[in-house]
């Protein structure tokens, strides 16, 4: 896990992917771009791994309001909404969402949804703003897809990990999503 993250720490040009050069609005534009900053790509990987301590439908419906509430986000960073907070917004989402991972939080699925779908809008909102002016939806259309996949990489790894009695590994990895949380924090 060291060799993954480290990396992305020490590589503050990929630390926010909302860095307004998305360059064609094509379905593979908008796949790659939640991949291109380690911001969004811990952040929605840690929804996952969050999710999995929840276990049943309470799984999905964290990685399901993120989505949601990023589409939202999404329109209305593409009609020009201003929303202020965006990249302190992006921050914190990995940080507490790899904290709560970490210290094996497990609030009430009326508390937890909203936090997530919270943090989704902030996420779609940096992804809309970027998107190209032509064939938006071919762009959200991508990036809803990777979204969707980085949530269940993580609900599946979170899930199999409890399976097999390594509950504190998917803790670890909580961890050190935070610490790269502060690490792209102080990057910046």
């Amino acid at each position: 896990m060291k060799r993954i993250l480290l990396p992305l720490i020490l590589m503050p040009g990929a630390a926010f992917a909302h860095s307004g050069h998305a360059t064609s609005a094509t379905v593979l534009s908008g796949i790659a771009h939640p991949l291109g900053g380690a911001d969004h790509l811990l952040a929605m990987v840690a929804v996952g791994l969050w999710a999995a301590r929840f276990g049943g439908r309470a799984a999905w419906a964290l990685p399901a309001a993120f989505v949601a509430a990023m589409v939202a986000g999404a329109v209305a960073g593409l009609i020009g909404l201003p929303l202020p907070g965006v990249e302190p917004m992006l921050l914190a989402s990995v940080l507490l969402i790899g904290l709560a991972t970490a210290l094996a939080l497990r609030p009430s699925v009326r508390v937890a949804v909203p936090v997530v779908a919270l943090f989704g809008l902030f996420h779609g909102h940096a992804h809309g703003a970027e998107a190209p002016a032509a064939g938006q939806l071919a762009y959200l259309a991508g990036f809803v897809l990777t979204t969707a996949g980085l949530h269940l990489l993580g609900l599946g790894l979170g899930r199999r990990l409890i399976a097999v009695g390594r509950g504190w590994l998917l803790q670890g990895l909580g961890g050190a999503t935070a610490l790269a949380g502060l690490g792209l924090a102080f990057a910046g």
